[in-house]
């Protein structure tokens, strides 16, 4: 009975179901986009629909977070903040590994099947932006960007899934997700950055160097943008914009404490996990136009 308790306790490991914070934060848009797109259409967000798309996202972050693994086991041994992940510590085997992917893929696709055809076809599409991301590493000077781009179909789906189509307006909260994404990964890739300048990783964090906190701004300024012009298109009301005002004046105090060259390393995971609750002032704003 111990044996089987760890090993499952390792399976949650590996699926990093321990921080609930990694797999919000990719819900969280998928949510803004549901509410907003039934929003469109003077709708609620029907409960089967907010249920698929829960469930797919954690699905996705699931699969996601596995093929990672299997890309990186090796360098992860060499992080000091991954070696201990259940295929870098070799506490499960590969094998394993795989056969998990296979059922993370699995779940995912079962919850792809209650989606419009063209929300199905999105998910299709970024499944090798998901796969391939880990490998960019090793390679691309900004894998971060390839990450957001992964997470901008978050917001694509849904919205897709209530309204058939892709508009203007989705566009520009995908581009509002994409930097945001680029904004919180690279602050958690500044975590990292000692062990991969060590071993050639390539990350955001190495790539815009001394000037990383402007660009984690410039990041963030263009998210507000996209956020307030969505409020603005869409009409929505004084709620939101509380929410937004709140957003903004997180991520500049956060841009503020970035910009220390004496900060802390504990920083960088505490940013990260407010943006968790960034996007949950953000999704309430949007929310509370169901109840008016």
């Amino acid at each position: 009975m111990a044996k089987l308790t760890q090993f499952l306790w390792q399976i949650i490991l590996l699926l990093r179901w321990h921080k609930p914070e990694g797999r919000l934060i990719l819900m969280l848009p998928a949510l803004w986009a549901l509410v907003l797109a039934e929003r469109s259409l003077e709708q609620q967000p029907p409960l089967d629909l907010l249920l698929v798309i829960i469930g797919g996202s954690l699905a996705t972050s699931a699969g996601g977070c596995v093929v990672n693994d299997l890309w990186d086991r090796e360098i992860d041994s060499q992080v000091e903040r991954t070696k201990s992940r259940p295929l870098a510590a070799k506490t499960l085997t590969i094998g394993v590994g795989v056969v998990v992917l296979f059922a993370a893929t699995i779940c995912a696709y079962g919850f792809a099947q209650y989606l419009t055809p063209l929300s199905f076809t999105l998910c299709w599409l970024a499944v090798p932006v998901i796969a391939f991301y880990p490998a960019c590493k090793r390679f691309f000077p900004v894998p971060q960007l390839v990450l957001s781009l992964a997470w901008g179909f978050a917001v694509l789906i849904p919205w897709s899934a209530v309204t058939g189509s892709l508009n203007l307006t989705v566009w520009v909260l995908w581009l509002a997700v994409v930097s945001w994404t680029m904004g919180f990964d690279t602050v958690y890739a500044l975590s990292d950055r000692p062990d991969d300048l060590k071993i050639g990783i390539k990350s955001s964090a190495i790539f815009f160097g001394d000037k990383t906190p402007q660009a984690i701004a410039v990041c963030w300024g263009v998210t507000a943008l996209c956020l307030l012009y969505i409020g603005y298109v869409m009409q929505l009301d004084r709620f939101y914009y509380l929410a937004w005002s709140v957003a903004v004046l997180l991520w500049l105090w956060q841009c503020q404490k970035l910009a220390d060259p004496n900060a802390s390393p504990d920083l960088f995971p505490r940013v990260f996990r407010q943006n968790v609750y960034i996007g949950a002032i953000l999704l309430a704003g949007m929310e509370s136009l169901s109840f008016l």
